[in-house]
């Protein structure tokens, strides 16, 4: 018997605990954050419709400074998460190339043209991040709006002949994805 109300002492010593919102309540701070986080990919989401809000949150939330960051550290966030992706992307066609030494001479070219077009995309997001951490919103956009530009041609290219089919496509869609995200939150901070 003892054993049992010594169960429900310490049951209803935890139950209080949490409508007082005692040791094991969520801070404010986390919840502001995730707020952020939140608010930040539905605004976007709604802006552009080629970003999705789950890819956003996913993405965002997938690096811990974002659970503590604004809408400003969101977006260099967004930024550097795009120059990873897209140095990931150029990495991986080279992978491609060379191991497979004969490619159809078609899809080498495309396998080329994207790798010149990740590569510019990598340095555009390096001026844009510079630009956008002296708040030179305009001038990162521009560089964004070119980062953007890269996936879409690359998977563009592989288009043009019929039946060829892009292994580049979910990178090519992850990095238009975080441009998009990117060009949002420059826009919301203007």
């Amino acid at each position: 018997m003892v054993r049992y109300l010594h169960f429900f002492s310490l049951s209803f010593y935890i139950f209080f605990l949490i409508l007082q919102g005692g040791p094991i309540s969520i801070s404010d701070d986390a919840v502001t954050a995730l707020s952020v986080v939140e608010e930040t990919c539905k605004k976007a989401a709604d802006m552009d419709p080629n970003l999705t809000y789950k890819f956003c949150v996913t993405s965002l939330q997938a690096i811990p400074r974002s659970h503590c960051a604004n809408l400003r550290g969101l977006g260099l966030i967004a930024m550097k998460l795009s120059r990873t992706n897209a140095t990931h992307t150029k990495l991986y066609i080279k992978k491609i190339m060379k191991k497979k030494k004969k490619l159809e001479p078609f899809y080498r070219s495309c396998l080329e043209s994207c790798l010149e077009l990740y590569s510019n995309a990598i340095y555009s997001t390096r001026d844009a991040i510079k630009y956008y951490k002296s708040r030179s919103y305009l001038e990162a956009n521009v560089q964004f709006s070119a980062v953007m530009d890269a996936p879409s041609t690359c998977e563009d290219g592989f288009k043009e002949k019929e039946g060829l089919r892009s292994p580049l496509t979910k990178k090519n869609n992850d990095l238009f994805q975080l441009t998009a995200l990117v060009l949002s939150i420059i826009e919301m901070l203007r």
